[in-house]
């Protein structure tokens, strides 16, 4: 289990066609977010679905990756870690953001 410390695996479809950022040094960087469904059974009985979005982001070679396959709406596996990073926003308040940094990618479907 020690391998196990902070390790995401999602499945899920694209929100939006990723936002791909060249940095300075040339490395890129991808961002999208990517959409999880649960289904469950409410007391009536009817199916109901539970969407969960996720911020993902990817760098180097992933990024690359995602820039040139992987467009809104595709199905795609991925494995990461957690990162929870804050900033300050215009107003002053101070906020947090929780991203899945992304460094393996299976594309699935068709």
């Amino acid at each position: 289990m020690s391998t196990l410390k902070n390790k995401v695996q999602l499945i899920g479809n694209l929100g939006q066609d990723p936002e791909i950022i060249t940095l300075d040094s040339g490395k890129k960087l991808a961002k999208f977010s990517l959409a999880t469904n649960d289904y469950y059974y409410n007391k009536e009985g009817d199916k109901v679905t539970d969407t969960q979005w996720h911020q993902i982001v990817a760098w180097g070679k992933t990024a690359e990756v995602i820039e040139n396959y992987v467009n809104k709406g595709q199905e795609l596996a991925i494995e990461g870690k957690l990162t929870t990073r804050s900033y300050e926003d215009t107003a002053g308040a101070k906020r947090y953001i929780t991203e899945v940094v992304c460094s393996e990618l299976l594309m699935m479907g068709k």
